[in-house]
């Protein structure tokens, strides 16, 4: 059993390296991740993405929590959930496009 929880400790570790954004390839020594001289830069300007092409999730969650305390609960059954999220997306939509264009 011992084996058994010290492998998947071991593979935790593994998989926890290999999703992190600098991984494993990064050298040991204590150099900051936003310097150049360093395998892999974490700038702000590579993850930057225009504002204009940014959605709104604030909006569309508000909208979207605002659609569904109009409508019944959230049925619990796995074909209702569905035709329950069609509904929401539905007029999610058509909120959406009665909207002006501004």
């Amino acid at each position: 059993m011992f084996e058994v929880t010290l492998l998947l400790l071991v593979m935790l570790l593994i998989a926890a390296c290999a999703f992190l954004p600098w991984g494993c390839s990064m050298s040991s020594s204590p150099k900051s991740f936003e310097s150049d001289d360093a395998g892999y830069s974490c700038s702000d300007s590579e993850l930057s993405v225009p504002e204009d092409s940014a959605p709104k999730p604030h909006f569309l969650t508000h909208l979207k929590s605002e659609i569904e305390s109009a409508l019944f609960p959230r049925p619990t059954d796995s074909i209702l959930q569905r035709h329950y999220d069609a509904l929401v997306n539905t007029e999610l939509e058509n909120r959406l496009a009665a909207m002006p264009d501004s």
